[in-house]
């Protein structure tokens, strides 16, 4: 159904094209696509229906969580989420590279805000995992951060499963020096320090993760992971969307500023997944990001050391198939 859907979409702009997917998920979109088989993993203190989950972007706002559910994800990532509405990047903000399946996006976390996400979220009546991805506002000064995450943080914290800290989005000014130094120390010490305040008065564990971009260096990761096993994190998402343009040199919006995601993502998007596992040696969850087109690319970052995955480009790219394919090719991985 999906390959007759798809040519009709793209006839369409790219984020036009994202917001009526969304429109016919809310409206009960999916409901008779084939059933995905479970494939439980726990992790976390979670249990998840299966490892492959929906990565953060495609529903910025918690308002299709019901629809996409009847995908067959194993857990779903919503957001990114601000403490305060925002625009976003003007207009046009999203390009299909369709030659290479790949995306090239300057959203800048578009969203109606942190307090209707989580009124949202409420009335979805979903009973999965749900992860809540955060970020900071535009227009916050990059030294006060941390406020914002923190806020973040204790807005989401009563109904997400697990929260993400995004400092890796190359959409937000300056976002992504949070990965590094002092920086990044203080805002793990403060985030920590505020999720056990939070989960002793919820009673209950909300693991809190990071998401880092592909883009760095052996070392730069090295010392990542070092501050990730001193704060006590509770895992680690790699990778975001990446500023290199290997792989779709010359071709139509190349040039474009913003994220490059898909399949030429892979590459570096599985290179950081291996050295952040290798760094990390078992001692903290992985879920490996970018590049996941087949049920053989989500097969491969499970050797590389994901504990689960996500997917978005490929999704667009090869429908709600992808899903059921990459669950298929994870199970005959763990098998073999």
């Amino acid at each position: 159904m999906y390959s007759l859907l798809r040519p009709l979409l793209f006839t369409l702009p790219g984020e036009l094209a994202h917001e009526l997917t969304l429109a016919g998920l809310r409206a009960g979109g999916g409901a008779l696509l084939p059933a995905v088989p479970d494939e439980p993993v726990e992790l976390m203190g979670l249990r998840f229906r299966n490892p492959v989950g929906l990565a953060a972007g495609l529903d910025k706002n918690g308002d299709c969580v019901a629809g996409l559910a009847r995908l067959g994800f194993g857990f779903i990532e919503v957001g990114t989420v601000t403490p305060r509405p925002q625009p976003g990047n003007p207009r046009p903000r999203m390009f299909r590279m369709p030659r290479v399946q790949a995306l090239i996006n300057r959203m800048g976390f578009n969203n109606k805000g942190v307090d209707h996400l989580v009124r949202a979220v409420e009335h979805s009546g979903f009973d999965g995992v749900l992860g809540v991805n955060i970020g900071k506002n535009r227009d916050t000064p990059l030294e006060q951060a941390v406020d914002d995450y923190v806020y973040g943080l204790e807005r989401v914290h009563g109904v997400a499963s697990y929260v993400v800290v995004n400092i890796s989005s190359p959409n937000t000014p300056g976002l992504r020096g949070l990965q590094h130094g002092r920086a990044l120390d203080d805002l793990l010490a403060e985030l920590r320090k505020r999720q056990s305040r939070l989960d002793q008065a919820a009673g209950r564990c909300v693991p809190l993760l990071i998401k880092i971009a592909p883009d760095n260096e052996a070392q730069e990761l090295a010392r990542m992971a070092t501050a990730f096993l001193e704060h006590g994190v509770n895992g680690v998402i790699v990778g975001n969307t990446t500023v290199s343009r290997t792989g779709v040199e010359g071709l139509r919006h190349a040039d474009e500023t913003g994220g490059l995601s898909g399949a030429p993502l892979r590459p570096l998007a599985d290179q950081a997944l291996a050295t952040m596992a290798a760094e990390l040696n078992g001692r903290l969850p992985l879920i490996g990001v970018g590049g996941i087109n087949s049920g053989e690319d989500a097969a491969r970052k499970r050797r590389l050391g994901a504990d689960l995955v996500q997917v978005y480009t490929g999704l667009i790219y090869q429908g709600p198939a992808l899903v059921r394919a990459s669950v298929r090719a994870w199970s005959r991985e763990d098998a073999s």
